[in-house]
């Protein structure tokens, strides 16, 4: 069984570098008439965007590196030239020729240029061969990760989890592979996310998919929906297999998994073919922080009906339905259930969860931190809808596209994407949602001082293995509860229930009984430290 597993490991490594090394695969360039329809297309007015365009590109055959600085230099070059005229004429205080140079400027992310450009322009291996691709990459990446994951169902031998040694292992501890698994990942989503050039053949590959389900050509956020639901299906076997003897976790990982590929992924695709918003209707405000953002608000209400149903729904879920959830069943109902960020988290995050910090220093920091991008997230709501709806720019000098490109950048994008996901092997698998998801703030607001959910404990039962802190992927030190018998009701706790999962002794006990008595009459010292003392003797 374990030379399947290692046939498996290599089957799925030669995968992920062929996937890896297609963006170095195929040529780039343009005909003058394919350039002339570009522009056409996109209305550029700018003369030198077309020249210069036509020298760095047309009858070229460059690779996607030499391509994409060519294109970006083209856009740099027309805005040079513009923006000196439009710095003459302000010299000169000529506001009419100053206002009409800025209909000549191309504004955008220049990688997000040269991606369009891109997509039109590349030949190759790879565009002409999608479906073999389609087998070298995803095929085998899923092939071999199948057999290096089912023969646990033989070597695990009976039912059941222990800390056995998790900290020895290789690809679980912090080591060399952890090390490389977060290079990877964090690469991956700086070029996922800020140059989608280079990863166009990619999105080649998942054409003919993209296609069948939207009528249109992939983009790189549908190579990013279509990985992320592999991703979870493939580890959601993981799952079935390690938790197996646990009914709550095989219902939990099939319920997350369901909502990711059915309501994230699949449904959007056929709402955008059929000419409608493509919407995920389990996506909350304010993680679905652009929810309020003018342009999506127009866009709902130009949408007719269905439009008009998204906003009311969208408003209803987080005003109404997600507090009454939340009252009746804790934040496990979405962050363990639902959430397409905590079913990542829930696979593909599994065997990374013991490394979150359970020190005193992590819970403040956490504290801190999620609730101040909860604060950041509604601040930039409020500017954006007075915007919206008074037609200003700014509320109280806050800008309201400074704030909202703000808010993308670092939260939506380097926070969520980069750190959350990226750092899964060093610090753990809930990054993003313990210490920065404005959604698991307000969640878990709700869920502190107003629901019936909580983990009793036994601790009478108590043998203090320590399986539940090792195992808990939000640093709550649970043991220090169950060693006390004291119920454990913390706003951070997502109900994951691998804290009862991996108890020897069924000390642990996920329920959402009446409020009286739910929360600890006094509070819990975790561990010896000093400083603890004094914080809540204030």
């Amino acid at each position: 069984m374990k030379s399947i597993k290692h046939i498996g490991l290599v089957i799925f490594l030669l995968g992920l570098v062929i996937f890896t090394s297609t963006i170095f695969l195929g040529s780039f360039g343009m005909s003058e008439k394919e350039l002339d329809d570009y522009i056409s297309q996109k209305d550029y007015k700018s003369e030198i965007i077309k020249q210069e365009l036509s020298i760095a590109i047309v009858g070229k055959e460059l690779n996607i590196f030499e391509f994409s600085a060519a294109v970006r230099n083209a856009f740099e070059t027309s805005n040079q030239y513009y923006d000196k005229l439009i710095a003459k004429y302000n010299a000169e205080k000529n506001w009419k020729k100053k206002g009409e140079q800025y209909q000549y400027k191309i504004f955008g992310n220049p990688h997000t240029l040269s991606y369009e450009i891109a997509k039109k322009s590349g030949n190759g291996l790879v565009k002409g061969n999608s479906g073999l691709f389609w087998l070298l990459t995803f095929g085998l990446g899923i092939l071999g990760a199948l057999l290096y994951i089912l023969p646990n169902v033989i070597l695990l031998g009976k039912p059941g989890i222990k800390n056995d040694h998790i900290y020895h292992k290789s690809a679980t501890n912090r080591g060399l592979i952890a090390w490389l698994v977060l290079v990877y990942l964090v690469v991956f989503y700086l070029v996922l996310y800020f140059m989608p050039d280079y990863v166009v053949n990619w999105t080649y590959i998942l054409d003919p998919i993209s296609k069948s389900l939207n009528g249109g050509e992939a983009s790189q956020w549908f190579v990013y929906g279509f990985l992320y639901c592999v991703i979870m299906l493939v580890m959601g076997v993981r799952m079935y297999i390690k938790y197996r003897h646990n009914k709550y976790q095989i219902v939990r990982t099939t319920s997350v998994l369901f909502f990711q590929i059915v309501f994230a992924f699949l449904i959007p695709e056929i709402m955008v073919s059929l000419g409608k918003p493509g919407y995920d209707f389990k996506n909350a405000f304010p993680l679905d922080y652009d929810f309020f953002f003018e342009w999506n608000l127009k866009s709902l209400t130009e949408s007719g009906s269905i439009g008009i149903f998204i906003l009311v729904w969208g408003t209803l879920l987080t005003l109404v339905i997600v507090p009454v959830m939340v009252y009746f069943f804790g934040k496990r109902w979405y962050c363990s259930w639902v959430c397409g960020c905590g079913g990542l988290a829930e696979t593909l995050g599994d065997p990374y969860r013991q490394h979150s910090d359970k020190s005193l220093n992590a819970w403040k920091l956490e504290r801190w931190l999620i609730h101040s991008v909860l604060l950041f997230s509604l601040i930039m709501t409020i500017v954006t809808l007075y915007c919206y709806f008074s037609g200003a720019n700014s509320f109280l000098g806050i800008n309201s596209q400074w704030i909202k490109d703000t808010y993308s950048f670092l939260i939506g994008a380097w926070f969520a994407g980069v750190i959350g996901t990226g750092f899964y092997p060093i610090f753990g698998n809930r990054v993003w949602c313990r210490f920065g998801c404005p959604l698991a703030a307000y969640l878990g607001l709700v869920q502190r001082f107003k629901s019936r959910f909580r983990i009793t404990t036994n601790g009478g039962q108590c043998i203090s293995c320590g399986n539940c802190s090792t195992y808990c992927e939000q640093g709550i030190d649970v043991r220090a509860y169950a060693q006390k018998g004291e119920n454990i009701v913390r706003s951070s706790c997502v109900g994951c229930g691998i804290c009862s999962a991996v108890c020897p002794r069924g000390v642990l006990k996920l329920e959402n009984g009446p409020e009286s008595g739910r929360i600890n009459s006094k509070e819990i010292l975790l561990g010896n430290d000093v400083d603890l003392m004094q914080l809540l003797n204030k």
